[in-house]
């Protein structure tokens, strides 16, 4: 394995898989006059123990190497899940083989020879679409930090609103008043940062916030 770095601005990184070196040294040299970070390597076991930094990626792999086929590699990713978006590469590929790799969730399937401008249009498709699955990541992160500092009731109250009941009908369910469940509620918005019960709703089923059970007039009657 060897590694090689571009552009200093950027954060992304381009991993090549190929066990032949001149593709390796071509197709790296390529990413990096790009402004790209590349980290190359000989086989898929080089690569699957590389501990990959949280940064935006994408993966351009052979789907022929010794030992072992892309395709194969690509089960083992989805298996370790890694989620990185894959290129694939062949000199050999057939219809029934790309087909395969794109249901099996492959940004794209290039046969070589192909064009430079092909190679780098596919990875900047690819590193947008990680930047973007990140961004959505870190935001649902952050909703659940969000969520985990809600008190139980409070909770309890947004997963009501969630599923549409208005403040009387939950302090029907709940066994308390509407004026305790409007500061409930209030209090949640406020920790979920939400200025409209709209965007509450919104982030409860982002979180797939689920709606408690109703209560029963039995139960109702042991909460009292």
């Amino acid at each position: 394995m060897s590694s090689e770095t571009g552009d200093a601005a950027s954060n992304s990184i381009a991993y090549v898989v190929d066990d032949d070196e001149s593709m390796r040294k071509a197709v790296s040299m390529l990413l990096r006059s790009a402004g790209l970070r590349v980290e190359v390597f000989a086989s898929a076991h080089e690569f699957l123990a590389f501990q990959m930094p949280d940064v935006p990626s994408c993966l351009i792999l052979d789907v022929r190497l010794k030992g072992q086929s892309g395709l194969a590699v690509q089960e083992q990713i989805a298996a370790d899940a890694l989620r990185v978006p894959i290129i694939f590469m062949t000199a050999h590929g057939d219809i029934a083989m790309s087909v395969k790799a794109m249901k099996a969730g492959a940004m794209d399937f290039l046969a070589k020879p192909f064009r430079d401008q092909d190679m780098l249009d596919a990875v900047a498709i690819a590193l947008r679409k990680d930047e973007g699955r990140r961004e959505a990541d870190r935001s649902v992160a952050d909703l659940r930090r969000r969520y985990e500092s809600l008190t139980p009731r409070e909770r309890e109250v947004m997963a009501f609103v969630a599923n549409g009941l208005m403040n009387k009908q939950i302090a029907a369910e709940m066994n308390l008043s509407e004026i305790t469940i409007k500061i409930h509620r209030g209090h949640a918005m406020k920790k979920m940062e939400s200025r409209s019960v709209a965007d509450f709703v919104l982030k409860a089923e982002a979180l797939g916030v689920k709606s408690p059970q109703r209560a029963t007039t039995s139960s109702r009657v042991l909460r009292a």
